[in-house]
């Protein structure tokens, strides 16, 4: 009885409102998952918008870290330390509970390899050239307080109230999951058989960061866009090998796309206008959307994929 979430602007005069919006849809589900929550704001690079946006240096390229962590760490002592090793190409911001960083990719891979040295415990959440992620325990209400939400900016938003069923309930175990580049899944609902295809996954090389049955239908995804698929074919794939029920939501950095199970089990409702599509997994979190009263609302059909490109 989780609560998925997903938000793309198609009008750019309600960018700057992307939080705003996004928060009442959250705060709708926050019942449906009171244990963690997670949420994925992407923005251009052109505007460095990703908020809370950290000043820009000379040197940065726009490749950015979501830094987070189940343990309690010295947040601001980490930033400084970043800093001091990697000076003006790195612009970095702390979080309450997590760090953004921006840079080079072969700078953010060497300030992934010196946090996980220096803060084990440390993980990156996600990684892209428009993608921030922050993920928290406790209610969603709280983590979109504590990180000042509503002030975000955008043009794309994905998110996840969780209530844990088959998994611990850690900051790593919640969604959205962030498989490859700019890419997040969530998901309501449960696999029967993910344990075999996260075997045949790993067999392939794909590394897991949970044990999250999600995770799994994540890593299935980023494993045939890599071979080639588009968002729409992988997203059949994942259909095709894992049995349940399910609604999963999945972004990038350019489309938003709803899927529903054979037996569309799991509630889903999108609203669509000209200026932004929204999906929840109940019509209350989409009730305060402008013009909601003209969209045009509906419920995805089974097995059928629906995609929005930006």
């Amino acid at each position: 009885m989780c609560g998925v979430v997903g938000l793309l602007i198609r009008d750019r005069s309600l960018e700057p409102s992307l939080g705003a919006l996004l928060v009442p849809m959250i705060e709708a589900l926050a019942d449906r998952g009171p244990d963690s929550s997670g949420i994925g704001v992407y923005s251009d690079a052109r505007t460095g918008s990703f908020a809370p946006a950290p000043a820009r240096e000379a040197g940065t390229t726009g490749l950015r870290l979501s830094l987070g962590s189940d343990g309690v760490v010295d947040w601001p002592a980490l930033c400084v330390a970043l800093g001091e090793r990697f000076g003006r190409g790195l612009s970095v911001r702390c979080l309450p509970r997590g760090a953004l960083l921006e840079m080079s990719r072969d700078g953010a891979a060497l300030a992934a390899d010196f946090v996980a040295q220096r803060w084990p415990e440390v993980r990156v959440l996600s990684r892209g050239r428009s993608l921030t992620v922050i993920k928290d325990t406790g209610r969603p209400e709280e983590t979109c307080a504590t990180h000042g939400l509503r002030q975000w900016t955008g043009y794309l938003g994905i998110a996840h109230t969780r209530m844990a069923t088959e998994s611990a309930v850690t900051l790593l175990h919640s969604h959205p999951f962030v498989p490859d580049d700019d890419l997040c899944v969530v998901h309501n609902g449960s696999f029967s058989n993910y344990a075999t295809v996260r075997r045949q996954l790993t067999a392939q090389g794909a590394v897991f960061e949970s044990d999250n049955d999600s995770e799994v239908a994540a890593r299935l995804l980023a494993a045939r866009l890599t071979l080639g698929d588009d968002l729409a074919e992988a997203t059949r794939w994942v259909m095709e090998e894992l049995d349940g029920f399910f609604t999963l939501v999945i972004t990038t950095g350019a489309a938003m796309s709803v899927v529903r199970d054979p037996f569309a089990c799991k509630p889903a409702v999108v609203a669509e206008t000209s200026c932004y599509v929204a999906v929840a997994s109940e019509y209350r979190a989409l009730a305060h959307l402008p013009d909601i009263a003209d969209a045009k609302v509906f419920e995805p059909r089974p097995e059928e994929v629906y995609t929005w490109k930006r």
